[in-house]
């Protein structure tokens, strides 16, 4: 006789009709069991508490050395203070400090932190979501080449001054040119109806080569000798002009796509085991993915919007989520919003202070730390993409 097989509508049924299908080997050449069954280091409520815990502490512990950190250093006592006085007022909290101290805090430093935050924590739980889409732990915006496509269609308006809404059609922009990539990656990575891994790098290396060739194009035509200043910006990525005016539009981005992703969790879960088992389980796979492409775009061309391209924090900080908390997507999320926040601030931090008072591009530093990460990724999982064709 054959098992009774679980309701649709059943979500206990749902997990554990996944825990089942996880734990067959995968299919396709696509190798998902270092993202889906990988056994994490903590467990239970408490354990992953805990986790979010410590990742909190760090997140506050590297926002206020940003805080201090600078041209002009700032006792980290005096910057929160300062915050403590900006937060409840003279009444509980009177200055002591220098007026000069204040503005670089809250002016300067302050809307950087906060910007860095944010475009980490975007572009954490955007690699997450990809990674889970594509069912690929090598996955990622910039590896894909949508950080890239993003960044060629800010350059675009930036070249025939398409700014009709100001800062808005950049984030538009941006948006689409990151939304075309992604697609166009993985319409040609894809035959026979699946995706490997290797298809999936390189069409994403093959397509950023592109785009970069295609901005290198638009620059070198322009009439405006200030373009390419303007797009080194774009390439390399950075905080240096960061303002709280800035801050709204990621902050609602951010919010809302974290909002849904998080709401969407259990069916990226279902993803994880196969497009198959996705269907048997109830899931319009097409429709969903598609829904969260777009989703990931918007997310990306924000964040390249407002920070320029900064690489391999998609890919890093899922892996190292996953390692800790697991995968399941509801406990994931947050800490990759965390954690790919802290790693953003603190890349930041080196950026501008390593070679004071000269200022280094965040890319740079992200392309360091996530270079060597990626290689180490690859020779990981050599035996399984050796066998994908």
């Amino acid at each position: 006789m054959h098992a009774p097989v679980p309701k649709q509508n059943d979500p206990d049924s749902h997990e554990a009709l996944l825990a089942v299908l996880q734990s067959a080997p995968p299919t396709h050449g696509v190798n998902i069991r270092s993202m889906s069954v990988a056994p994490s280091v903590v467990g239970g409520a408490s354990g992953y508490a805990l986790v979010i815990l410590l990742m909190a502490t760090l997140l506050a512990t590297v926002a206020v050395a940003g805080l201090m950190l600078g041209s002009v250093p700032i006792p980290g006592g005096t910057a929160v203070a300062i915050l403590a006085n900006l937060a409840l007022g003279d009444t509980l909290v009177e200055p002591y400090w220098r007026a000069v101290h204040e503005t670089i805090v809250v002016q300067t430093r302050m809307p950087r932190v906060v910007l860095a935050a944010l475009v980490g924590a975007s572009l954490g739980v955007t690699g997450m979501t990809i990674q889970s889409i594509v069912r690929n732990p090598l996955a990622g915006p910039s590896i894909l080449g949508v950080s890239s496509g993003a960044a060629t269609g800010a350059v675009v308006v930036m070249r025939w001054g398409l700014l009709g809404f100001g800062v808005f059609t950049l984030h538009i922009s941006a948006f689409l040119g990151g939304l075309v990539t992604l697609f166009a990656v993985f319409w040609v990575a894809r035959t026979g109806g699946h995706i490997t891994p290797t298809r999936l790098v390189l069409a994403g290396v093959a397509m950023s080569a592109i785009l970069s060739a295609l901005t290198s194009l638009i620059v070198l035509t322009s009439p405006d000798p200030q373009l390419a200043s303007r797009v080194l910006f774009w390439t390399l990525g950075g905080f240096g002009t960061a303002q709280w005016k800035l801050i709204p539009v990621p902050l609602a981005a951010l919010a809302i796509g974290l909002g849904v992703m998080l709401v969407q969790a259990r069916r990226l879960n279902l993803l994880m085991a196969g497009d198959e088992s996705a269907v048997a389980l109830g899931l319009n796979v097409q429709r969903f993915r598609q829904t969260m492409f777009v989703l990931a775009a918007a997310l990306i061309g924000i964040t390249v919007a407002v920070a320029g391209v900064i690489g391999f924090v998609g890919l890093i900080m899922p892996h190292i989520v996953r390692f800790l908390v697991g995968a399941d997507h509801r406990r994931a999320l947050p800490a990759v919003a965390l954690l790919g926040a802290s790693f953003t601030i603190g890349a930041d931090l080196v950026a501008r202070t390593v070679i004071a008072p000269l200022e280094l591009p965040v890319g740079i530093v992200t392309a360091l730390a996530g270079g060597p990460f990626f290689i180490w990724l690859l020779r990981r999982d050599a035996r399984g993409l050796g066998g994908s064709r």
